[in-house]
C-alpha cells in the first residue's frame, strides 16, 4: 500500500479526528441517554412516545440531517457531533430501559427491605445489573457512530471520510482502500474492546 506508507502522518491525523468525533459524540450521547433511560424506565407512559421520536429521528438520512444543521451550527465539528448524538440515542436509551425494566422484582424488593433509598437502589443495584445490556447498546451505537462519522467529511469535520470522498472525486482507488481499511480497523477494535467489557460485566453478575 504505497499511499499509506507515503502518507501515514496524514492518515494518522484523520484517524485521530475520526476517533475524537466518535468518542466525543458518544460521551455526549451517553450523558443524555442515561437519565432519559432511567426516566422512561420509571414512567412507562412516556416510553412509547419518546422511543418513537428517537426512532423517527433515526430514519432521517445522515446527510440530510447534516445539511439541516449547517445554517444553525455552520460547517465543521458541531453539526457532525449533533448528528452523531441524535443517531446514538435510540440504541442507547432503548437498552438502558430494557436493562432496568428486566430486573427481577424480588431483587428490588430485597434491596428495599435492606433499607436502601430509591437513589441507592438505582446506583448500587439497578444500574450494575443493567450494565451488560447498557454496554451492548453502547457497542452497537459505537459501530454505528464510526460508520456515520465518515459522512462528517462532507461538512469539513474531518475524519476518515476525507480519504473516501477525496478518493472518489479523484478516482484514486488507493485512497478509497486505505480509508475503508482504516474505518474497518477502528470498528473492529472498538467492537472487540466493548465486547470484552460486556462479557466481563455479564460474568461479574452471572
Amino acid at each position: 500500500m504505497p499511499y499509506l506508507l507515503n502518507n501515514w502522518p496524514f492518515v494518522g491525523t484523520l484517524l485521530l479526528q475520526h476517533l475524537w468525533l466518535t468518542v466525543s459524540a458518544l460521551g455526549i450521547a451517553t450523558v443524555i441517554a442515561l437519565p432519559t433511560g432511567v426516566l422512561l424506565a420509571r414512567m412507562p407512559r412516556l416510553r412509547g412516545p419518546v422511543l418513537g421520536l428517537f426512532g423517527l429521528l433515526y430514519t432521517i438520512p445522515s446527510l440530510s440531517l447534516l445539511v439541516l444543521l449547517i445554517p444553525l451550527l455552520h460547517l465543521g465539528y458541531w453539526p457532525a457531533v449533533v448528528t452523531l448524538v441524535v443517531y446514538a440515542q435510540l440504541v442507547l436509551v432503548r437498552n438502558i430501559v430494557v436493562g432496568l425494566t428486566g430486573i427481577a422484582p424480588a431483587v428490588l424488593e430485597a434491596a428495599q427491605g435492606m433499607g436502601m433509598s430509591a437513589w441507592q437502589r438505582l446506583l448500587l443495584v439497578e444500574l450494575p445489573l443493567a450494565l451488560p445490556l447498557m454496554l451492548a447498546g453502547l457497542r452497537i451505537a459505537t459501530l454505528s457512530t464510526i460508520a456515520i462519522a465518515t459522512v462528517a467529511a462532507l461538512v469539513n469535520a474531518g475524519g476518515l471520510g476525507t480519504l473516501l470522498f477525496d478518493g472518489v472525486r479523484s478516482g484514486n482507488t488507493e485512497k478509497i482502500f486505505v480509508g475503508a481499511l482504516a474505518v474497518a480497523a477502528l470498528a473492529i477494535g472498538a467492537n472487540a474492546l466493548l465486547r470484552q467489557a460486556e462479557l466481563r460485566a455479564r460474568r461479574g453478575w452471572g
